[in-house]
């Protein structure tokens, strides 16, 4: 089993992007075979976010049902999204983060950890560090 750190944006990419984030996961490591993580601080995100309005908010709101849904929350010493997902790759609680956050994504690769990102207009591939 694969652990696979989830973002903010990686949760809101099918509203705002149109992507299919866990179709595209299973492409990338196969069905039923990834341990899908999020920390607390990125559901407070998504909580905060989806108590707007708009595309963003409601975004949000699919980014937070689908984090209760499908991902297992975990904590963290970070309240930081970012870096409650740095804490976790450098802890070795997650193999991959999901996000397309640059500066996090560069974070995260000076550390060791594997970033997958959007390629394409909704397609997910890795980046190795």
């Amino acid at each position: 089993m694969v652990a696979v750190a989830m973002d903010t944006n990686a949760l809101m990419m099918p509203v705002e992007l149109d992507v299919r984030v866990f179709d595209e996961l299973d492409r990338l490591f196969g069905l039923g075979s990834v341990d899908l993580v999020v920390p607390e601080s990125v559901v407070a995100e998504l909580a905060k976010l989806s108590a707007g309005n708009g595309e963003e908010s409601v975004a949000a709101s699919v980014g937070a049902d689908l984090a209760a849904d499908r991902c297992r929350e975990v904590e963290t010493e970070a309240t930081y999204a970012d870096d409650a997902l740095v804490e976790l790759g450098a802890r070795g609680d997650c193999e991959y983060v999901v996000t397309n956050d640059q500066p996090l994504r560069d974070r995260l690769l000076e550390r060791g950890v594997r970033v997958i990102g959007l390629r394409g207009r909704n397609t997910l591939s890795i980046t190795e560090p």
